[in-house]
């Protein structure tokens, strides 16, 4: 039995979710690990995140959006509406979130307190998960040729830099 493991970076946008399109660097990943079955683990460490499979499109949006992703984005804001201001819809994030987020080393959250304002973005991670686990047969991914992997950042509060952890147990 053998495990590997390997992080993905990301810049994400701010002003919007963000989609990274995962599945070519996992696919590469799979690849390199010379691991023939086994089961690979998608999963990010931000609770504002999300890995999903879904299919890939041919259209986008005027954007630069794939209609899936601005789908599912209408469907979510609907459930979890953007939360703008503290308490219109959301008791997220609370005072004492509030005051323990100002304390730290960086002064961005006292200079800019609307910036905890992410409720629905971890609402919708807890949502969806934080992960997928895909099977590993004769040294092929098992997503079907139109499965694709996708990881998302629904925190559109401030551009970020996150993380995606890919382990793959096997032999």
């Amino acid at each position: 039995m053998k495990t590997v493991f390997k992080e993905l970076q990301f810049q994400t946008e701010g002003k919007k979710v963000t989609y990274f399109n995962i599945k070519q660097e996992v696919v590469q990943f799979v690849e390199e690990s010379h691991i023939k079955n086994g089961i690979m683990v998608v999963q990010s460490p931000h609770t504002t995140c999300s890995v999903i499979f879904e299919e890939m499109v041919h259209d986008f949006d005027f954007n630069g959006d794939e209609y899936l992703q601005v789908d599912l984005n209408k469907g979510l804001e609907k459930i979890f509406p953007r939360q703008e201001t503290d308490h219109e819809y959301y008791k997220y994030p609370g005072p004492k979130h509030m005051a323990f987020a100002q304390e730290g080393d960086d002064d961005t959250y006292v200079k800019y307190p609307g910036l905890l304002l992410n409720g629905p973005a971890h609402l919708k991670g807890s949502l969806l998960g934080a992960s997928e686990s895909f099977i590993i047969q004769d040294g092929k991914l098992l997503t079907g040729e139109w499965g694709y992997i996708y990881f998302v950042d629904w925190d559109y509060n401030r551009p970020r830099k996150r993380k995606c952890n890919l382990m793959i147990v096997g032999e």
